[in-house]
C-alpha cells in the first residue's frame, strides 16, 4: 500500500467498496468489517471519526440492530417517524 490514507479517505472508501448496491448502498459498521478494518489500520476505534464525519456532512449514519448503517450523502433510506408508521397501520394518518 502507497501512502497512508487519512480518516475520511478511509470511510468514504470503505462505503464505496464494501456495500452491496444490490441489497444496499451502505455498509453495516459490524457486519461490513468496517469497524475491525478502521481499527488494524488507525490502531483507534472509528467512532469519534464517523461522529465528526456526520457533523460535517461527509455521510449519514442510521442506526440499525448492532450498529449503524453507514452512508454517503444522498443515498441513505428516508428515516421514518416511529410513531407515524404506528398511526399508518391503525389507520388514522
Amino acid at each position: 500500500m502507497g501512502s497512508k490514507m487519512t480518516k475520511e479517505q478511509f470511510v468514504l472508501e470503505a462505503i464505496r467498496a464494501l456495500r452491496n448496491p444490490a441489497r444496499s448502498q451502505g455498509i453495516h459498521s459490524v457486519y461490513s468489517g468496517f469497524n475491525q478494518a478502521f481499527k488494524r489500520y488507525f490502531g483507534e476505534d472509528s467512532r469519534d471519526t464517523t461522529d465528526k464525519l456526520v457533523a460535517d456532512g461527509k455521510i449519514v449514519i442510521r442506526p440499525v440492530k448492532g450498529g449503524v448503517m453507514m452512508y454517503l450523502p444522498g443515498e441513505a433510506p428516508e428515516m421514518r417517524d416511529s410513531g407515524d408508521i404506528a398511526l399508518e397501520k391503525m389507520g388514522l394518518a
